[in-house]
C-alpha cells in the first residue's frame, strides 16, 4: 500500500474513536500489551513522561517536550488527536515520522493486525512506541488518551508521572463524577514513580495522594509550589512571572517567561511544566533555565502545535481554540473577556455524543453564532446544535461546512469584531 492507501486502512479496518466515539473505547490493555510484545516490548527500550489529565495534557506535553528538545536530548512526542495529518501524533525533536515509516510498519505488522484486532489507537501506540525504540530516543513525552488507567498507553513504566487537573470530560466512559474521573487518570501512577499534579482541586486531592501514597510515591501539586506574580500579552507572546511559594523546593523568588502559547490557561500548565523540569533535573537530566525559557518561547515552532488560542487572521481578528469541555470553555470564554472587540461571531460545532448543555449555557447571549457541524460522522448536525442552542438564548444560521461558516463570520464581521472558531477539536483541525 501506499502512504493514502495505508492511513485509509487504518481508518476503515480498525475501530477509531473519533469517528465512532465510546463504541471504539477499549477498556482493557490486553490487546496493546500482546502487540507490544509482537513487537519487542519497545516501550521498555526508552525513557518517558507520561501526561495525563482532562484539560492542558496536550498543550504542557508539547511544552515539555520542547524543554527537553533544547536542552539537547533527542526528544519522543506522542500525542492524540491529530488536526490535520495522522504523522502529527508521532514525532521526535517535531519532526514527524515519515510516510515511509507508517507504510513500513503497517505493512511489515498486518497479519498481527489481522490476528489481534487492535483498535486504532492501540495500532497507533504500537507504532509510536516502536518508532522511538527504533529511533533511540533519549527520553519521549507520551500522552494519554483517554482516561489513564485503562488508556493503550499505560503499559510504560515512566521516569515521572504528569496529571493536569480533572474535569468534566467523557463521563459515558469515565464516570459520571470528578471522584471517579480522577480515579480513572490517577491510573497512570506507578509505584515508587513521582507524580506531580498540576492543580490541586480540593474535592478529588485526596485520590491521588492516597493512591500516591499505595504507590509509594512522592507527589508534588504545581500550584501549591509556584504562584502567578504577573502576566501581559506583548508582541504575539505572553509574558509571566511565577513565583515561589515553597523556598524549599523553589529557592529563587520569581521566575520570568515570555510564552509563544498565549492563552492565559498556559499559566496553569506552566507551573506544571516547570515542575516537571525540576524533577527530571533531580533524575540526573541537565536542563538549563536559559534553556527552558528559550524553548518555551517557541514551543509552537519547535513541536508544531496548533489550535491553542491561535490567531488565524487579523483582518478581521480571527482566533480559534480546542477547549471543548466546560473547564476548557471557561478559560476560553475569559481570554475571550481579554480582548478588546466591537461584536463576538461565534463560529461553533460539537460532537453528537456529549451533553453540551453545560457549555451551551455558559455562552454568552450577545454573540452572533454560526452554527456547523464538524466533518466527521460523530458531528452533530448544525440543525440539531441550533435548536439547543435557542433554548439557551443563542441566536444564528446555519452552515454547510465549517469554512463556509468561518467564511460567512469574516465577511459579516466589521474592522473592531473578534471572530471566534471552537467547540471541538475537529471543527478547529478544518481551519488551522
Amino acid at each position: 500500500m501506499n502512504y493514502p492507501e495505508t492511513i485509509q486502512y487504518l481508518y476503515s479496518q480498525l475501530p477509531l474513536f473519533t469517528r465512532d466515539g465510546a463504541s471504539a473505547y477499549k477498556a482493557d490493555l490486553t490487546n496493546t500489551i500482546e502487540l507490544c510484545k509482537r513487537l519487542g516490548n519497545p516501550q521498555h527500550q526508552f525513557k518517558s513522561v507520561h501526561v495525563g489529565g482532562t484539560n492542558g495534557k496536550g498543550s504542557t506535553s508539547h511544552m515539555l517536550a520542547a524543554v527537553l528538545q533544547t536542552a539537547g536530548y533527542k526528544t519522543g512526542l506522542y500525542t492524540s488527536p491529530h488536526l490535520k495529518d495522522f504523522r502529527e501524533r508521532i514525532r521526535i525533536n517535531g519532526e514527524m515520522i515519515s510516510e515511509r515509516d507508517v507504510i513500513d510498519f503497517v505493512s511489515e505488522h498486518q497479519p498481527d493486525f489481522d490476528d489481534i484486532k487492535p483498535s486504532f489507537f492501540e495500532m497507533t501506540v504500537g507504532l509510536a512506541f516502536d518508532f522511538f525504540a527504533r529511533e533511540k530516543v533519549d527520553i519521549a513525552i507520551i500522552e494519554v488518551g483517554l482516561g489513564g488507567r485503562l488508556d493503550s498507553t499505560n503499559i510504560i513504566t515512566p521516569l515521572l508521572s504528569v496529571i493536569t487537573n480533572i474535569g468534566w470530560d467523557h463521563m459515558n466512559i469515565l464516570g459520571d463524577s470528578l471522584q471517579l474521573i480522577a480515579a480513572e487518570k490517577a491510573g497512570i501512577i506507578k509505584p515508587e514513580v513521582p507524580v506531580i499534579i498540576g492543580e490541586y482541586q480540593p474535592e478529588v486531592a485526596d485520590i491521588f495522594i492516597n493512591k500516591a501514597q499505595k504507590e509509594h510515591c512522592k507527589i508534588s501539586f504545581a500550584s501549591t509550589l509556584l504562584g502567578d506574580l504577573s502576566s501581559h500579552k506583548t508582541d504575539n507572546l505572553l509574558e509571566v512571572t511565577l513565583q515561589s511559594l515553597d523556598y524549599s523546593v523553589f529557592r529563587l523568588p520569581t521566575f520570568d517567561f515570555k510564552l509563544d502559547l498565549t492563552g492565559t490557561y498556559q499559566l496553569k500548565n506552566l507551573k506544571t511544566v516547570v515542575c516537571a523540569a525540576r524533577e527530571l533535573r533531580l533524575q540526573g537530566f541537565e536542563i538549563g533555565d536559559d534553556q527552558s525559557r528559550s524553548a518555551l518561547s517557541r514551543v509552537k515552532q519547535l513541536t508544531g502545535l496548533q489550535g491553542r488560542w491561535q490567531t488565524l487572521n487579523t483582518h478581521p481578528l480571527t482566533i480559534c481554540d480546542t477547549g471543548h469541555n466546560p473547564e476548557g470553555v471557561r478559560e476560553v470564554l475569559q481570554n475571550i473577556a481579554g480582548v478588546k472587540y466591537d461584536r463576538l461571531h461565534f463560529v461553533i460545532g460539537m460532537v453528537n455524543d456529549k451533553d453540551i448543555r453545560k457549555i451551551l449555557a455558559m455562552l454568552p447571549a450577545d454573540a452572533i453564532y454560526y452554527f456547523c457541524k464538524p466533518d466527521i460522522p460523530r458531528g452533530l448536525e448544525a440543525e440539531s446544535l441550533k435548536l439547543k442552542a435557542e433554548s439557551f438564548g443563542l441566536s444564528g444560521r446555519t452552515y454547510p461546512s465549517v469554512r463556509e461558516a468561518l467564511l460567512a463570520a469574516q465577511q459579516n464581521a466589521g474592522d473592531n469584531d473578534l471572530v471566534f472558531v471552537g467547540g471541538s477539536t475537529f471543527v478547529v483541525a478544518e481551519v488551522v
